[in-house]
């Protein structure tokens, strides 16, 4: 497989975003029900290109991350928040997350961040790994928040500076 290409999103990714993250929905990482028909568009009024950078591969769209902004409050304008990371399934375990993820905090950098935070389910070790091998450590746990699948699952807060 060839290497992955790293881009903002454009208005135009859309459609195929939508596909991607219909397809890869687990209860492994959503805390919302599976999509169903009629699918709402990937981007609204609280999802907006610019808060996205997509993989390709080839022509093919494999990945994105979304990095938003917590809060609108001035105070807290320095952190961003990961707040969406997926990768096609024939493109896990090419480095596509990892590189993703190192896109996301230049981004975050570059945009005069000094903080990068997510939210992980408990469960979901994969990506747990990966976010403490790119230097992000677990800040907070609130035990049992989600009742996913008749079972309750941690949420756990991790966090990282940009300064280093």
């Amino acid at each position: 497989m060839s290497e992955s290409r790293i881009r903002p999103a454009v208005q135009d990714d859309d459609e195929a975003l939508g596909e991607l993250d219909r397809e890869t929905w687990s209860p492994l990482h959503a805390v919302s029900p599976r999509p169903r028909p009629p699918y709402d568009p990937f981007y609204d009024d609280r999802h907006r290109p610019e808060e996205h950078l997509v993989a390709e591969i080839g022509d093919h769209l494999v990945g994105y991350i979304r990095i938003a902004r917590p809060t609108t409050l001035p105070c807290n304008a320095h952190v961003r928040q990961i707040q969406g990371l997926a990768v096609r399934e024939s493109a896990r375990g090419h480095g596509v997350g990892r590189a993703l993820l190192r896109a996301a905090l230049l981004h975050a950098r570059n945009q005069g961040a000094r903080r990068l935070t997510l939210r992980v389910l408990g469960h979901n070790v994969a990506a747990r790994r990966l976010y403490e091998a790119e230097g992000f450590a677990v800040e907070g746990v609130l035990p049992g928040e989600f009742l996913l699948e008749g079972e309750y699952v941690d949420d756990v807060f991790m966090g990282r500076s940009l300064l280093d």
